[in-house]
């Protein structure tokens, strides 16, 4: 008999907090089940992690055979006691099985690598991996030993080596930190960790890991493929020699790879060979062989300034492939050859967005953006422009200042570098630093307001850049995440694109818009319930708002925008609302709550008021005062981090301080808020209403 580690303990990669991975193997000596308890139960009792079995060595080969997971483990087996003979038998019969085997069990090990990339995520652009289940993580690089181990292709290069070790001390400095196994690397261990590294904050850090990640990722992918030819030659068969298809000038495909035509190599190449061969790659969907990526990385001559019309041309094409880009755009990054189209690159490479609506690093961000806007490419005059404008939107993050301004200039460099006129030059600049203006308006500034739009059609100034910034928007937030788009903001959006687009055809503004005539007439009170609407009428009184504001919040509904106003003596508001948790509260419950508290029921606010506390972590709240953004009130800017019922508690607290709202626009980034409140009669003034309302938000 033999105990035998296997896995990562077989290749003594031994975390400090890791799982000790035990086989007793033996020769058909009874007894067994007694002896393998008196092993296991003291390790237990040490409270080490195991994973442990017991077999002979038939069984053992049988079980690898049928589980893909467990032959690439016993492709580590390390002899720890017992008959070392019995160790090396089951270590050679293990790796000649997989030798024989491996081209029929890579599938399977490709469909459980897939599966474990769809639950875990990409590892290089999460903010909060796991370092050992993403994709580009430590439990990929045993799956290049494996695939190594099979003789298919040399898929542990030096990089991928190194990129290993980098992963491992990362999740071994994790250990140490948490004091227990982890393997997801979570903001608040991000320093700590990067101290025990040597690195000098989180985000370098962060930039290492997704580093790494990218190369162990691609090298994978390069692996799997290589497997795929071998499968493809085998059935074949014949005298083995490769079809090549023209695909585009210079570039043909060979087993299912481009590669460079013969007639392109020579001792001068064509600059912009590199982009011309990335184009084709993303639109067939074919990726570029790793050969050709190393000959362009070593051979192709820098592109001069500006750009020829042929690798122009091929960046629009490249850009405009939708989901064809990103492959082939993260494969030209890990060859350097992005580097040599934009020097900027580098800095934006693996840069982290720690905005929780960001699921991407910037630089896959700005690529996914350019992949979703060719959704939109057939609205607008411009579509190139309109690609190239999603591909730079956010080149200023990094640097010191507002992002969309100082990142406008950075943006009109790259494109007269590419080579674009100099309006084209101009307006690239404008929808760059504009990129924010009509998410940033519609979701905070009333539509109703004739001002709004009129400053609106000024900053953009006609109707092809509107409809370059209505696509930029979406395809922006489409590329940062889910919680950074929903219908109604679609739906704000498309009303203010729409409006503006009025005002710049015709010079006609929006009225101030009208009460409901349903709410004007009735007895009182009246609650309407229309979809996400709610409207109510009721005898005007002090309080009103925060009333309802309460009564919506203890049905868990968001207020996404509120509108006040009075005829005569009875007070209307109408409310936007997004169910927080998915469904819909029941009607009639709601109903009968907000009759209530409109009638001056505080049983219904005081339910509230036990759970309507924020914590007051995170940043301090802050007040920014719009004076002139509105026709007739003076707008007041909320930015703090959400919490439940916060629209209530910031109601209430302007109208104890004299403070009428007319109308409220709420915006919700991830953790935090960004409420505007359009006030009249300002009742006790700015500095105390600012009090009050930073105080209630840190309530």
């Amino acid at each position: 008999m033999a105990l035998v580690a296997v896995g990562g303990l077989g290749r003594r990669e031994c975390a400090p907090h890791g799982d000790l991975d035990l086989v007793l193997l033996h020769a058909g000596v009874p007894g067994m089940d007694e002896l393998a308890a008196s092993l296991w139960y003291p390790i237990w009792d040490a409270k080490l992690g195991l994973d442990h079995s017991v077999r002979t060595l038939p069984e053992a080969l049988s079980v690898a055979h049928d589980d893909v997971k467990v032959a690439l483990g016993l492709l580590d087996a390390r002899h720890i006691a017992g008959d070392e003979s019995l160790t090396g038998q089951l270590a050679e019969a293990a790796s000649d099985q997989w030798r024989r085997t491996a081209i029929r069990q890579l599938p399977a090990l490709r469909a459980v690598t897939t599966a474990r990339w769809e639950a875990h995520g990409e590892l290089a652009f999460l903010l909060e991996g796991d370092l050992k289940e993403a994709a580009g993580g430590l439990r990929d690089v045993g799956v290049l030993r494996g695939i190594a181990r099979s003789g298919v292709t040399d898929a542990l290069r030096p990089a991928v080596r190194a990129a290993h070790l980098r992963l491992l001390d990362t999740r071994d400095a994790l250990h140490l930190a948490v004091g227990r196994r982890v393997d997801r690397l979570v903001a608040q261990e991000r320093l700590a960790v990067a101290g025990l590294l040597g690195l000098e904050d989180g985000d370098a850090l962060l930039r290492r890991v997704a580093s790494d990640a990218r190369t162990v990722a691609n090298a994978l992918d390069d692996a799997w493929r290589a497997a795929d030819r071998v499968r493809v030659v085998r059935r074949r068969g014949g005298d083995g020699k490769p079809v090549r298809r023209p695909v585009a000038r210079d570039v043909v495909e060979q087993d299912g790879e481009l590669v460079l035509a013969r007639t392109a190599i020579g001792a001068r190449p064509d600059p912009s060979l590199s982009l011309r061969i990335a184009a084709a790659a993303a639109t067939t969907r074919l990726p570029i062989s790793r050969a050709t990526c190393e000959w362009l990385a070593a051979y192709c001559p820098p592109l001069p300034s500006p750009w020829p019309a042929s690798a122009r041309a091929a960046l629009v094409t490249l850009l405009g492939a939708g989901s064809g880009l990103v492959p082939v755009w993260e494969t030209c990054d890990r060859y350097g050859l992005v580097d040599g189209w934009l020097p900027e690159w580098a800095r934006m490479r693996s840069l982290p967005q720690h905005n929780p609506v960001h699921r991407f690093t910037l630089d896959r961000h700005l690529v996914q953006a350019a992949a979703e806007a060719t959704g939109f490419t057939r609205e607008v005059d411009r579509p190139d422009l309109l690609l190239l404008a999603a591909f730079l939107h956010d080149v200023g993050k990094g640097l010191p200042g507002d992002h969309s301004t100082v990142g406008a200039p950075v943006a009109a460099a790259v494109a007269a570098r590419i080579g674009l006129p100099p309006a084209d030059v101009a307006l690239i600049e404008k929808l760059v630093r504009l990129h924010l203006l009509l998410p940033e308006v519609a979701t905070r500034r009333d539509l109703s307001d004739p001002k709004t739009i009129a400053a609106v059609a000024l900053a953009v100034g006609d109707a092809t850049t509107l409809d370059l910034l209505h696509g930029l928007a979406r395809a922006d937030a489409m590329a940062t995440g889910p919680a950074a788009w929903s219908d109604w903001k679609g739906r704000l959006i498309d009303s203010l694109v729409r409006l503006t687009h009025t005002a710049l055809d015709t010079g006609v503004l929006p009225a101030l818009p009208t009460p409901d005539p349903a709410l004007v007439a009735g007895p009182l009170p009246a609650v309407h319930l229309d979809g996400d609407r709610v409207a109510v009428a009721a005898a005007d009184r002090r309080g009103l708002l925060a009333a309802v504001a309460g009564c919506l919040a203890l049905h868990r509904l968001d207020v996404v925008s509120a509108d006040v106003s009075t005829v005569e003596d009875r007070a209307l508001v109408e409310f936007l609302t997004s169910p927080r948790y998915g469904a819909p509260p029941d009607p009639i419950a709601l109903a009968n709550d907000l009759r209530r508290a409109v009638a001056g029921d505080v049983s219904v606010t005081q339910r509230l008021r036990g759970r309507s506390r924020s914590g007051g972590s995170g940043a301090p709240p802050r007040v920014v005062w719009h004076r002139d953004a509105a026709t007739d009130a003076v707008v007041l800017e909320l930015r703090a981090a959400d919490s439940p019922a916060l629209l209530y508690r910031v109601a209430s607290a302007l109208d104890e301080a004299g403070a009428s709202v007319r109308a409220a626009r709420i915006s919700t980034l991830g953790g935090d808020v960004v409420d505007a409140f359009y006030l009249v009669g300002i009742g006790a003034g700015e500095q105390a209403v600012e009090a009050a309302v930073l105080a209630a938000a840190q309530a």
